[in-house]
Order: structure tokens, then sequence, then C-alpha cells
């Protein structure tokens, strides 16, 4: 990667006030817990896998069954 791409200057920019900063590792600590919680654990409790639970391994048929049913009017 260029020391002069978008990415690395970006990178630079949060590295170096995190380094500098006293409270910088805790901060960090605390941003990856809160995305552990959001990406798994609310993933694993709040967002089961719907399709595989109705599908019963068809998943391209239901998903089309589901979409046509839907889409007829009444």
């Amino acid at each position: 990667m260029q020391k002069n791409s978008f990415f690395h200057k970006v990178f630079d920019l949060y590295y170096d006030g995190f380094r500098s900063m006293r409270l910088g590792r805790t901060l960090w600590a605390i941003i990856l817990i809160k995305l552990f919680i959001i990406f798994v654990v609310l993933k694993i409790f709040f967002f089961p896998n719907f399709l595989k639970q109705h599908a019963k391994g068809d998943e391209a048929g239901f998903v089309a069954t589901e979409l046509t049913e839907r889409a007829a009017p009444d």
C-alpha cells in the first residue's frame, strides 16, 4: 500500500491520535467489545436464520413461492 493513499492517511490519523491519548487502549477495547456485542451476540439471539428454518433444503423455491404469493393481488 502506498504511503500517500487515502486509507493509509486515515489509519495514520487514528493510530497517532489514539497512541498519544492516555486512555487510547481502553477506548479501543471498549470499541472492540461493542462491535463484538453488536455483530455476534445480537445476531445469535435476535436474528435467527429464518430461511434455513422454513425452507427445508429448497431455499430458492421457498423464496420464489413467497415472492409470487405476496405479489399476487387478492
